[in-house]
C-alpha cells in the first residue's frame, strides 16, 4: 500500500475526499454499472476515524452526525464485516468517526471511509493481506473505494475500479460549493440511461485522454462531467453555481461525481479566496487544495 500503519491496539487515521476532474459516461455494463472514464483527485477535506481493538468480537460503530445511520448498512461496518468474512478473523473493533465530508455530494466520503477501514483493520487485526487482496475486497464495497488505496491523481476506467496512478498535477486550489441537499448516484445514472443513453462517451473522442496526452491547460479547461446533463435539469441551481464559479475566474468548474457538490479550480489560494468572497450562492463554500499521492499517504497513515 506504500506505507504501513503503526502496529498498536488503537489506530487514528484520516479519510480524504475526492473530486472528479472530468467524468465521461459510456454504455451500461452487465453488472448494472456504466463504463466510465474519469480523473480522480484527492483533496484536503477529511474525516477522522479511530479504531480500537475489541477482544469480544463485536464491531461497534458510532459517529458525530445524526443524519448518517451508523448501522450494518454503513459502508464502514460492511467493510469490517467483509474483511472478517474473507479472512475468517474473529477479532472485533470499536470504530468512532468524526465526519467532515458531507454524504451524497459526490465527494466519496463513504467509499474513502470504507477503504481506510480495510487498511486500518488489516493492520490492527494482524491480517497482513496484500494490496491486491484488499483491492479485491474494496471493489465489492463500491466503484470509488479502490481509488483510496492510491490517492493523488488517478485515471479511472471500467466502472472506476480500473486505476492508473498518474503524476501529480501542480497543486490546485478548489472552491467547493456544497448545497444543502444530496443527489442519489443511482438516480443520476438511471436518469442518464433513460434520457441520454444515446449520447454515451464511447461514441466520441475522450477529452480526458486528449488532456493526458498533452497536459495542455486549454484541454484541461475543456474537461466535462456527463452527469451534469441530467442532474442540472433536476437541480438547475447547480448550473447557476457552476456559472458563478466560472465568472469568478475558475479555470475549470465541474460537478463532482453525481453531485451535488460543484467546484471551481484556481491556480492560487488568493484567487480562490477572492472568488469565495464574491460568490453569492447561499450555500456553504470551502476553500480546499488538492493532495498529491505522497502527501495523501502521509495524511492517512499518520492521522495528521
Amino acid at each position: 500500500m506504500g506505507r504501513d500503519f503503526c502496529e498498536m491496539e488503537q489506530i487514528i487515521c484520516q479519510a480524504l475526499a475526492k473530486v472528479n476532474l472530468g467524468l465521461e459516461v459510456g454504455s451500461q455494463r452487465a453488472d448494472g454499472y456504466h463504463e466510465i472514464i474519469t480523473l480522480f483527485q484527492t483533496i484536503d477535506l477529511k474525516d477522522q476515524l479511530m479504531f480500537k481493538s475489541r477482544a469480544d468480537g463485536q464491531i461497534i460503530l458510532s459517529g458525530n452526525r445524526q443524519d448518517i445511520l451508523w448501522d450494518k448498512n454503513n459502508l464502514i461496518y460492511r467493510a469490517a464485516l467483509l474483511l472478517r468474512q474473507e479472512t475468517g478473523s474473529t477479532r472485533g473493533a470499536e470504530i468512532i468517526v468524526g465526519k467532515s465530508i458531507p454524504p451524497g455530494r459526490g465527494l466519496a466520503g463513504g467509499s474513502s471511509n470504507a477503504a481506510i477501514t480495510l487498511m486500518a483493520l488489516n493492520r490492527l487485526w494482524g491480517l497482513n493481506l496484500t494490496l491486491e487482496r484488499l483491492l479485491t475486497i474494496a471493489t465489492e464495497l463500491g466503484a470509488d473505494a479502490p481509488f483510496f488505496f492510491f490517492g493523488g491523481l488517478c485515471l479511472g476506467q471500467g466502472k472506476g475500479e480500473q486505476l492508473q496512478p498518474l503524476a501529480d498535477l501542480p497543486t490546485g486550489w478548489l472552491l467547493v460549493v456544497i448545497p444543502d441537499f444530496p443527489v442519489s448516484t443511482a438516480m443520476a445514472y438511471q436518469e442518464y440511461k433513460r434520457q441520454a443513453g444515446c449520447l454515451t462517451s464511447q461514441n466520441k473522442e475522450s477529452k480526458i485522454y486528449q488532456f493526458l496526452e498533452t497536459k495542455n491547460i486549454k484541454l484541461f479547461q475543456q474537461l466535462t462531467n456527463d452527469l451534469e446533463l441530467i442532474v442540472f435539469k433536476i437541480h438547475p441551481q447547480l448550473a447557476e453555481i457552476k456559472k458563478a464559479l466560472i465568472s469568478a475566474g475558475a479555470e475549470l468548474s465541474l460537478m463532482s461525481g453525481s453531485g451535488s457538490a460543484v467546484f471551481g479550480w484556481f491556480r492560487t489560494l488568493t484567487l480562490a479566496k477572492k472568488a469565495a468572497e464574491s460568490l453569492k450562492t447561499g450555500h456553504r463554500a470551502l476553500c480546499l487544495k488538492t493532495v498529491g499521492r505522497e502527501s495523501y499517504w502521509h495524511k492517512i497513515s499518520t492521522g495528521a
